[in-house]
């Protein structure tokens, strides 16, 4: 069909409608609230998400990092209360803080004995 002919068949439909009956581009249109985002706001989006996934990814990287270095701090720290329990069962040597005394043994017997003295002296009576 040649397009002058079928350019007058819709001219001669839309005579015989009423401007009622006509639809528009208006009556496609979406409300407000139900339209999609426009491309630009769709890249703000993406970029701000992009912004949050890489602070978010470094915040995981430093806590990561503090476990990883509490980790290894209690780690130590219980190896040192071993060899501290070694010791002080005579099961391992570690160097004494008292000169005189050989080992923590020999600690723990001094302190036995003071103890014992002064419960004995705490029974005696005042003097006036």
């Amino acid at each position: 069909m040649p397009a002058a002919r079928r350019d007058s068949g819709l001219a001669a439909v839309h005579e015989g409608m009423s401007d009622h009956a006509r639809e528009s581009a208006e009556d496609w249109a979406l409300p407000e609230r139900s339209r999609p985002p426009l491309l630009g706001e769709l890249v703000e989006r993406i970029d701000e998400a992009l912004a949050i996934a890489r602070a978010s990814e470094a915040a995981v990287m430093t806590v990561g990092a503090a476990a990883l270095d509490a980790a290894e701090q209690a780690k130590r720290a219980a190896e040192l209360a071993e060899r501290a329990s070694r010791a002080m069962n005579g099961n391992g040597r570690a160097p004494s803080p008292f000169p005189d005394d050989g080992d923590m043994g020999d600690f723990t017997a001094r302190a036995d004995r003071v103890a014992e003295r002064l419960q004995r002296l705490q029974r005696l009576p005042l003097s006036a």
